[in-house]
């Protein structure tokens, strides 16, 4: 039919051979200081902080699997910020509604259960949750996120606008819920 030697004997013409990978190139470097760690401590204290407004770029996927408090803020600018979040086995995030802040949720490990509705008493959009699931919550949405799972529940959420100061983390949920006694979070 075709004498293409780039092609595979039978094979359709207007398709090319597979790709070739080079396994000996490096992956690139995430992480923007020299001597910076690329994983979180076992006891949740890693190197992660804010970065906002600073230009910055991450794994995203990476840090989230790797977090291991309830709430990190990695980067806090004046229209959006995106936290890590990893929530323990039958946890939930809780019962919340930000008035005026879009949410996206990012699952990149485990599995859950999703609630939300126009109010607290009238959750009626539930889905299951897991990885790669993206969820979106308009401002001013009721939801709740709960860990169905045996494992924690990594994610990672962004606001917009921020929904928490610059720097935030919260170690646990309880230590969450104390910080926020008082804002309109």
């Amino acid at each position: 039919m075709y004498n293409n030697p780039y092609f595979y004997p039978y094979q359709y013409p207007y398709y090319v051979s597979a790709p070739r990978y080079n396994y000996s190139v490096q992956p690139p470097r995430y992480w923007n200081l020299p001597n910076e760690s690329r994983y979180f401590n076992a006891d949740g204290n890693g190197l992660l902080k804010d970065y906002g407004t600073q230009p910055y770029v991450i794994n995203i996927n990476e840090a989230t699997k790797q977090n291991n408090t309830y709430r990190t803020a990695v980067w806090t600018g004046t229209h959006l910020q995106t936290t890590l979040m990893s929530i323990d086995v039958g946890e939930d995030i809780g019962l919340e509604m930000h008035p005026d802040v879009d949410q996206f949720l990012r699952i990149e490990q485990g599995q859950g259960f999703v609630q939300m509705g126009k109010s607290k008493n009238n959750l009626n959009f539930k889905r299951n949750v897991y990885d790669d699931s993206a969820i979106f919550i308009p401002a001013g949405t009721w939801h709740n996120l709960t860990n169905t799972g045996n494992f924690p529940l990594k994610l990672y959420s962004i606001y917009a606008p921020p929904n928490h100061p610059f720097g935030t983390v919260h170690v646990t949920k309880e230590d969450a819920i104390a910080s926020e006694e008082g804002h309109s979070h």
